[in-house]
C-alpha cells in the first residue's frame, strides 16, 4: 500500500470511528432523556387531593368464638382523599369512602340448598398517619370511623326462584363503629394504587342487646386512584 493509500485508509477509519462515537453519544443522550422523563414526580411535600375506586373483599367473625360459618363477599369501595404533608417523610391522610361490606353463606336445610348474603353500606372515614420513605411508596395506619347507611339481606334457595331481598331496619344494630385500618399506596406521578386491610373494634350489635348476631367486620380493599 502506498503512502497516499495509507492516508486514505486511516482517514476512512477515522470517519467510521467518528460516526460510531456520534451514534453512541446520541443513544446515550436519548437514554438519559428517557430516564429523566420516566422518573416519578416527588410530591411528598405537596398538598394533594385525589379520588379513587375499587373493591372490598369483606367478611365477618364472631369475636366470642361461637359457631358462625360464613364466606367473604365482594363489594364496591370509592371516595376521595387528601394528603397533608408534615415534612418530606411524614404526613396525614384523611379519606372519605362509600364502602360496601358484609358476608355470604351457603348451606342446606331439609335437602334444599340455599345462599344467604348480607350487604351493609357504610360511610368510612379513616384518618391515616402516612410514612413516606420514597416518592413512590407510602405506608399508612390509623383509626377509622364507620357510619352504617343502610343494609340488605338476600336469600335464595332451590324452592324460591329469584330469591328474597329485604332491607333491614333494626334498632339493635350499631349505627357507628370504630375500626383500625392500614395499608400501602404505590404512586407513579398522578396514579395511585392502594391496598388496605381493616377490622372493627366493636361488634355490630348495640350494648346490652342480643337479638342480632354478634360479629365484627373485617375486610381487604384494593383501589385505583388519581391525585391532582
Amino acid at each position: 500500500m502506498t503512502f497516499e493509500g495509507e492516508i486514505k485508509h486511516v482517514s476512512l477509519k477515522f470517519k467510521n470511528m467518528k460516526k460510531i462515537i456520534l451514534a453512541i453519544a446520541a443513544a446515550t443522550f436519548m437514554v438519559n432523556m428517557s430516564s429523566a422523563q420516566e422518573e416519578p414526580l416527588d410530591l411528598r411535600e405537596n398538598l394533594t387531593f385525589g379520588i379513587k375506586a375499587g373493591i372490598n373483599l369483606s367478611n365477618v367473625y364472631d369475636s366470642q368464638g361461637e359457631d358462625f360459618e360464613n364466606d367473604a363477599k365482594i363489594g364496591f369501595a370509592g371516595g376521595a382523599f387528601v394528603a397533608i404533608p408534615l415534612g418530606t417523610y411524614i404526613g396525614i391522610q384523611p379519606e372519605v369512602l362509600y364502602s360496601q361490606k358484609g358476608f355470604k353463606a351457603t348451606g342446606s336445610v331439609l335437602g334444599s340448598d340455599y345462599e344467604f348474603k348480607r350487604t351493609t353500606n357504610y360511610l368510612d372515614v379513616p384518618l391515616f398517619l402516612a410514612v413516606k420513605p420514597s416518592s413512590t411508596v407510602t405506608l399508612l395506619a390509623g383509626p377509622q370511623f364507620s357510619w352504617l347507611l343502610d343494609g340488605k339481606y338476600d336469600f335464595e334457595n332451590d324452592i324460591i326462584s329469584g330469591g328474597i331481598g329485604q332491607e333491614f331496619d333494626n334498632d339493635d344494630v350499631r349505627n357507628n363503629t370504630l375500626c383500625l385500618t392500614g395499608g400501602i399506596d404505590f404512586t407513579l406521578d398522578n396514579l395511585v394504587i392502594s391496598g388496605r386491610a381493616g377490622w372493627d373494634l366493636k361488634e355490630n350489635n348495640k350494648d346490652g342487646t342480643s337479638t342480632t348476631p354478634r360479629y365484627k367486620n373485617v375486610w381487604l380493599q384494593a383501589t385505583l386512584g388519581f391525585r391532582f
